[in-house]
């Protein structure tokens, strides 16, 4: 038993390199220096929201946690990890503020964590690439926003 409890981690590896071949996972790209701040959801601009993502899901807090991002740069669905955490994020939500900047906020459960991360330049690792289509499906009954458009635009023009 002992020597099987030793093999998961190599099943696991290539579990994950077949997958990343057959397409259901692109290769880990590593992106250096990314800039990272920190929301939840009693901000007064999220209030009208409430603890709900761009994708109309509950905002997620557990091993799996919801970011906010440019959708133009970090498609929906995009999954990564930040390096040195345990935890994988999904961008599930965008916020206005954070349209050409290349910023990715992260969510947490109220104001106190929030304030504990702060401004972070953290280095992730791209584990999936979202869909840029489903971003422009999401987007498109949305485009009385500015920063909404914005995006959009972005994505049709590099299409």
């Amino acid at each position: 038993m002992r020597h099987h409890i030793r093999l998961l981690p190599i099943f696991f590896a290539c579990l994950l390199a077949s997958c990343s071949s057959t397409g259901i996972f692109k290769s880990g790209t590593r992106i250096t220096s990314v800039r990272t701040t920190a929301y939840t959801h009693g901000e007064s601009d999220h209030i009208i929201y409430g603890a709900k993502t761009a994708v109309g899901t509950q905002l997620k807090y557990g091993n799996v946690r919801s970011a906010a991002a440019d959708w133009s740069v970090y498609p929906v669905g995009t999954i990564f990890q930040i390096e040195g955490l345990p935890y994988v994020y999904q961008v599930d939500d965008y916020g206005s503020a954070l349209v050409g900047t290349n910023t990715i906020d992260l969510y947490k459960p109220d104001k106190a964590t929030m304030n504990a991360w702060g401004v972070r330049n953290v280095n992730i690792r791209v584990i999936k690439w979202g869909s840029f289509s489903k971003s422009l499906s999401i987007m498109k009954d949305r485009k009385g926003y500015e920063h909404i458009r914005r995006m959009v635009a972005r994505i049709e023009t590099s299409s």
